[in-house]
């Protein structure tokens, strides 16, 4: 008969012990907070919670259930209080360093050091509070640790006791919603202050697509640097720390109470990504797509740990769908990329002959493929749409891969930019009314593109020996086609056929013909070193190399000419009029070729 009076005793004891914590008709309790206090008045309050609970079950108190009831909803609405407090109080954005170490090593805030004189004051029947927090301490440094995700402790160990104290009572008494909402709401305040920190906006889809091009070019950067530190350490961090307090309560109430905190900020990490996923594709985007997509396949089984439960599945899903779009936007780039390079319009003809700006563009662009090619080469998985299909497109080269078996399609690919930028060149040469300028712009520009597939080393590795053989005979006939379009005519005056007179009594050699040869010869010299020292061929050694080629001709011609018939103008009048120029007045004007500027002087005269 003693254990309903028993136990009507402990439930009046535990009533009193919540009532007085009622804020809503105590002052004093509403301006205290329990676990501020003391270990000793914390334990009564959690016992009270406990015995209150424990009342409830009991068949003995089924007459005095309302009041039960009361004193449980109560009990709830101020162990809410409480939680609430013990997170904001806790509850800020992480260090910077912790943000921006690349050590892999934990991270730790700082161990939890009770007062001496707190242990002393909890009841002794009960060292539970001890023994979690030798657990805490002993697990924060145990806690697992990848080589990528570094968890670091939001909270120190004594916070994390209080708070799965109160919500292993909330949940038991059945405010597990109650607890989740709470708890999501303060700690997602925490990350979204952390996501501040890095310098991740708010931005819809919409907004992040009408950012121009430059502006996008500097959030990709940190949004790259930022998703590693979300996803490695703060949404790592959140997740243990949700394991540390909720872990055990229920099912899968610590991921519920994770999702709660992160699902909204995770979404908003990955919709930049997205947006630039889906945004309307151009070349210039495609390297920073690339670093996207490395910086998102680097992640992903990060992601896929952080977010390995069941309700974190769209997370996961997300990241994967965002990588696939990344990918298939790469490939969709490329195409489009090869497509403009073959369309590409201008027909204004560069001056000088010298290296079109589409050239430079386009090789620039594929050595900058080149650097990524080991994403491209796992995007790129065919080779381009060439041969049969075009043969009958006058508009588009056509050409037979099977000279290059064995490479990878993405070495296939930049090799047929090559020959389509070759192709869309050949035409542009044809608007060059001087066809030697002609062929000196595809000397130029086909020695430019050899010059930059050597000089970059990825880009010379995947573009074979043979292929850069053809390209090198290319540039070396159109050197030779320029002189032969420039210098047939002007070598032709000095040959001996039509100077010779037969059957005369006199000298055998016509002075009038060869008045008239010299008169051909200096007026076509003139005009080749007036034009041409206005042309320009930007690469020295190739400058210095068609030069010697053209003195190579043209001097030696020059002298024989010079030295067997100088004598028959120097006795008639005036010869200076005919022999203008001394051997080393053209082997000086051969110099002022292809400088790209008006020589500042007229061609210098022999001396007299």
């Amino acid at each position: 008969m003693e254990a309903p009076e028993n136990d009507a005793v402990a439930f009046e004891s535990a009533e009193k012990i919540i009532l007085r914590w009622d804020s809503t008709v105590s002052e004093e309790a509403r301006e205290k907070m329990i676990f501020d206090g003391d270990r000793y008045e914390i334990n009564r309050y959690l016992h009270a919670v406990d015995e209150i609970q424990r009342s409830m079950e009991s068949t003995t108190l089924s007459d005095d259930q309302d009041k039960a009831n009361s004193a449980i909803q109560i009990a709830m609405a101020r162990l809410e209080d409480e939680f609430r407090s013990i997170l904001v109080a806790h509850t800020n954005a992480i260090e910077a360093d912790s943000l921006t170490d690349p050590s892999p090593s934990p991270v730790h805030s700082g161990e939890f050091q009770v007062p001496e004189e707190d242990y002393h004051d909890t009841p002794t029947d009960d060292d539970s509070f001890t023994k979690e927090l030798e657990h805490q301490e002993s697990s924060s440094s145990s806690y697992r640790s990848t080589s990528s995700i570094r968890e670091v402790d939001l909270m120190p160990p004594v916070a994390i006791y209080d708070l799965r104290s109160i919500a292993e009572r909330m949940i038991s008494a059945g405010y597990l919603r109650e607890c989740i909402q709470v708890y999501g709401s303060v700690r997602k305040s925490a990350v979204e202050s952390s996501f501040r920190k890095l310098g991740i906006e708010k931005l819809s889809i919409g907004d992040i697509q009408r950012l121009d091009w430059e502006t996008l070019e500097t959030k990709i950067r940190r949004w790259i640097r930022a998703a590693k530190v979300c996803v490695r350490i703060l949404f790592a961090s959140e997740k243990k720390l949700c394991e540390q307090i909720f872990e055990s309560l229920g099912t899968a109430t610590d991921d519920a109470c994770f999702m709660e905190t992160i699902k909204g900020p995770a979404i908003q990490l990955f919709n930049f990504a997205e947006a630039i996923s889906i945004s309307r594709r151009s070349p210039e985007k495609l390297f920073k797509i690339l670093d996207l997509h490395d910086a998102l396949s680097d992640l992903l089984p990060d992601v896929e740990i952080v977010f390995e439960s069941k309700s974190s599945e769209s997370i996961r899903v997300q990241a994967v769908e965002i990588l696939s779009r990344l990918g298939e936007a790469a490939r969709g780039i490329l195409s489009e990329f090869e497509n403009a390079v073959l369309r590409e319009p201008s027909k204004v003809p560069v001056p000088g002959g010298t290296i079109h700006p589409l050239t430079r563009y386009v090789m620039n662009y594929i050595s900058l493929i080149s650097d990524y090619k080991k994403t491209m080469g796992e995007l790129i998985v065919s080779q381009p749409s060439t041969g049969s299909r075009y043969s009958s497109d006058p508009n588009t080269p056509d050409m037979d891969f099977a000279d290059l078996e064995g490479l990878t399609p993405l070495a296939l690919h930049l090799i047929w930019i090559i020959v389509i930028l070759q192709f869309n060149l050949e035409g542009k040469s044809k608007h060059y009314r001087d066809t030697s300028l002609a062929h000196l712009f595809m000397m130029n520009n086909v020695h430019y593109i050899v010059h930059k597939t050597k000089g970059s080393p990825e880009l010379g590795e995947m573009i074979v020996d043979d292929f850069l053989r053809k390209l090198t005979g290319k540039f070396r006939q159109a050197a030779t086609s320029y002189q032969r379009a420039t210098w047939v005519r002007v070598l032709h005056c000095l040959r001996d056929e039509g100077l010779h007179v037969s059957g005369s009594f006199s000298s055998g050699v016509s002075k009038s013909a060869l008045r008239e040869r010299f008169k051909t010869f200096n007026a076509l010299f003139e005009e080749v070193h007036r034009t041409q020292s206005t042309w320009l061929i930007p690469d020295t050694q190739l400058r210095e190399e068609l030069r010697i080629s053209i003195a190579e001709k043209l001097i030696p011609a020059y002298r024989s000419f010079l030295g067997r018939f100088r004598s028959h103008i120097e006795s008639g009048r005036h010869p200076e009029n005919y022999i203008k120029y001394t051997v080393e007045d053209l082997e000086n004007a051969v110099l002022d070729f292809f400088e790209g500027y008006a020589v500042s002087q007229h061609l210098r005269r022999r001396s007299q």
